[in-house]
């Protein structure tokens, strides 16, 4: 006997005395395809979820919110220079007052514990503020305006991102059903291979082939289902929500 025939004979009698062992029926144990299938929601719901979850679309938000709180700081700056000015004081005073007659003036001194107060209006005209008024305006409206178009630019990033991972998700649990197929398939056919075999109706190298095949079929499934809920996660992780099965898939 050839040594390659020789391997592949104790290989099958290796076989079939753990089944026999086992009392199990022909047929190879691997664990079950599982019913992956999610539904996605509108991409529309999705991208208006990543938006209001994402950290830099809020940052965006509020670098606006700060700007036009600057600009309208800008815009009342000349107020500054004017405003009204009170006071008040108690204490002892000393008062002046004087008479006057067409041959002399007669002046009198008196000390007295009393108020005083004050009020007035005040108006600045700076002229480093008049001249660079119209200048500090347009630079915080420029400041504003800037904030408002990276928001914007953000936002499309956000979109695009959602986009693609969209597909991805998409394009993953297709290549994971055609693997599940596969798999199936596979499984099927080493059942009925495994009944021609235990009748000794096919040789030891075609089992053995057909065992390699569905070993690759379960490598292959297990690839893309790992895959599959990869691209799934990131694309939850962007939006802010968890995708779930529908309930009679779960």
């Amino acid at each position: 006997m050839k040594p390659y025939t020789k391997n592949i004979f104790l290989i099958a009698l290796c076989i079939l005395v753990l089944k026999g062992v086992s009392g199990q029926k022909p047929g190879i144990q691997v664990s079950p395809v599982k019913d992956t299938t999610i539904i996605l929601p509108p991409l529309v719901d999705l991208i208006d979820s990543a938006l209001k979850h994402n950290a830099s679309v809020r940052y965006r938000n509020l670098d606006i919110q700060v700007r036009e709180s600057g600009l309208k700081t800008t815009q009342n700056y000349w107020l500054r220079n004017m405003g009204f000015q009170a006071d008040t004081r108690y204490g002892t005073f000393d008062n002046f007052s004087s008479t006057a007659t067409t041959q002399s003036t007669t002046m009198y001194t008196a000390t007295s514990k009393q108020f005083n107060y004050g009020l007035g209006l005040y108006l600045k005209l700076p002229l480093g503020d008049i001249l660079d008024r119209k200048n500090q305006i347009k630079g915080a409206n420029a400041q504003l305006e800037q904030a408002r178009a990276m928001e914007e630019a953000q936002q499309d990033e956000i979109r695009q991102m959602v986009i693609r991972q969209y597909q991805e998700v998409l394009l993953k649990q297709r290549l994971l059903n055609i693997r599940s197929l596969n798999l199936g398939n596979a499984r099927v056919n080493m059942e009925m291979v495994e009944k021609q075999f235990a009748n000794g109706l096919i040789p030891v190298a075609e089992y053995v082939r057909i065992s390699d095949i569905i070993s690759t079929a379960e490598l292959a499934y297990e690839s893309a289902r790992s895959e599959f809920i990869t691209s799934k996660m990131i694309l939850e992780d962007i939006i802010g929500f968890r995708l779930t099965m529908p309930a009679s898939k779960q």
